[in-house]
């Protein structure tokens, strides 16, 4: 497939945050249009600018040389399993930092609200188990939790701030291949009715399994790895979907840029899911939402093929060439 990515000139068609059936509906979300993201990266700090810098906020620091890095982010339930939501939630925020080469994070902060629609025995068994899975993946990214907040709300929400060498997202060069480091999947609602005649209930458990075990992935591998074979830029795939993101990537290069994407990775059955659902997530535009996604990132030819034999052999997971970088052209495609 042959994407025309057409520059910024506003958001893709909003996305939806899809809920747990057990906890609650889905729940709409509303992008940030990329114009104002955009302004909000541009403001320059000597040669060097300050502001989100894509996903982070990167803030060079007076008299000291260095710069902290900050990024901050929320979550709606989108699994069963609470202990593996709070793990998807770090893994997240966590890819924000990892997008731009940070490896280490030195402390993250929680901030929990409690659903009112739980009762106090759901909140007691929920919330810990939560707060457990997201302690244990900061602890397996090399942090820790040092501190946050905790509300009553009327969806359970679970979000961080953290405050460190980055590859700052704007250095790709003509030829760079465009390396993604997981399978696309679809966050959606129960649909069984639209979808049983394209996919059985063991496809489905397995489906969901792998879509599991991808979010609550740590990107830090791929980070570290971003600096051994000299990534130019990179960002995390999450809710505006590979495209999306491809389109901030873009904008966000130093010099005319181009990005073609050829092809996706998707796991088994979810592209026949997609269209019996009437293509209304956009999974083959390019725009599906994810939690938690892998990272996208713009490496020479030669070295994206290192890249992707080393990631695999840390970490038993596949990464993909998914397009490249052409030409020296205004709007990507």
């Amino acid at each position: 497939m042959r994407i025309l990515l057409e520059g910024l000139k506003d958001a893709p068609p909003n996305n939806q945050a899809v809920g747990v059936p057990k906890l609650g509906k889905p729940c709409p979300e509303t992008p940030i249009p990329y114009r104002y993201l955009c302004a909000f990266s541009s403001i320059v700090v000597g040669c060097h600018f300050k502001g989100i810098g894509m996903d982070a906020s990167v803030t060079p620091l007076p008299h000291s040389g260095l710069c902290l890095c900050q990024t901050t982010d929320f979550f709606y339930p989108l699994v069963d399993d609470p202990y593996i939501q709070g793990k998807i939630a770090c893994a997240n925020v966590l890819s924000d930092l990892y997008a731009m080469g940070v490896v280490s994070c030195d402390n993250m902060l929680m901030l929990v609200t409690v659903s009112s629609k739980l009762s106090e025995k759901e909140r007691d068994i929920i919330i810990p188990l939560i707060m457990q899975g997201f302690k244990d993946t900061a602890s397996e990214a090399g942090t820790e939790v040092t501190g946050g907040q905790t509300v009553i709300n009327p969806w359970i929400t679970i979000g961080v701030c953290q405050p460190s060498d980055i590859i700052m997202p704007e250095n790709a060069v003509v030829g760079d291949m465009l390396v993604l480091t997981s399978r696309w999947w679809l966050e959606m609602p129960e649909r069984w009715d639209r979808i049983k005649h394209v996919v059985t209930e063991e496809e489905v458990r397995k489906a969901y399994n792998r879509a599991m075990d991808s979010m609550a992935r740590l990107n830090r591998t791929a980070a570290i790895l971003m600096h051994k074979y000299n990534a130019h830029a990179a960002t995390d795939v999450t809710g505006f979907g590979i495209l999306g993101h491809a389109q901030n990537l873009v904008k966000n290069q130093r010099s005319e840029v181009s990005f073609v994407i050829s092809n996706l990775p998707i796991i088994a059955n979810m592209s026949g899911v997609a269209k019996a659902c009437g293509n209304m997530f956009q999974l083959h535009a390019g725009f599906s939402a994810e939690t938690s996604g892998g990272l996208l990132i713009c490496l020479a030819r030669d070295q994206a093929a290192h890249f992707i034999t080393e990631i695999e052999r840390l970490e038993g997971y596949q990464a993909w060439v998914v397009g490249s970088r052409e030409g020296n052209r205004t709007k990507a495609y």
